[in-house]
């Protein structure tokens, strides 16, 4: 018996650092499952990477901020993805209204990058503040076939391609 595929995966996680790692996991297992190509495959799951992580820091309270009356314990992000004729749109929401914000950080800076990774690699990307309750969602659009400029490096600039330097970060999140 076929079964038709879900138009949307959605995933609840706790606002904690391996919550990037089972949101990497899951956007793997579904887009095979929906039969998207390995090379969209290993954008998007770069791309959800960098969301994740910036909905998990954004989850935490800061010492600026109010006591967290409207999140009690500890806060959640939600991963959603969905299909599109051209890709698939992955989504993460938290609970901070604030708009992402894209920084050009200082190059010897060990974060503060993943924005300007997701410009470069998605299709188009923005937010949405999130109702009734203070939040947003961060959203990407990464093609099913992605530039394979992308992908390969070009020896002949000084820029290392985005792709490889995504790969790079993730692999050093992940250790």
């Amino acid at each position: 018996m076929n079964q038709v595929p879900p138009t949307v995966s959605e995933l609840i996680l706790a606002a904690t650092p391996n919550a990037v790692a089972w949101a990497r996991r899951h956007t793997v297992d579904i887009l095979q499952r929906w039969h998207f190509p390995d090379e969209g495959i290993e954008v998007a799951r770069l791309l959800v990477s960098e969301l994740a992580t910036n909905a998990v820091q954004h989850t935490r309270p800061t010492k600026t901020s109010e006591p967290a009356a409207h999140s009690p314990g500890l806060g959640t992000i939600v991963l959603m993805l969905w299909p599109t004729n051209g890709g698939v749109i992955l989504a993460v929401s938290d609970p901070d209204p604030r708009p992402p914000t894209p920084r050009t950080s200082d190059p010897s800076a060990t974060g503060g990058r993943g924005l300007v990774l997701i410009q470069t690699m998605a299709d188009r990307w923005g937010y949405t503040p999130t109702q009734p309750r203070p939040g947003k969602i961060v959203w990407a659009e990464v093609p099913a076939r992605p530039s394979s400029a992308l992908g390969e490096p070009d020896f002949g600039s000084r820029q290392p391609a985005p792709m490889l330097v995504g790969r790079v970060l993730t692999g050093l999140r992940e250790l």
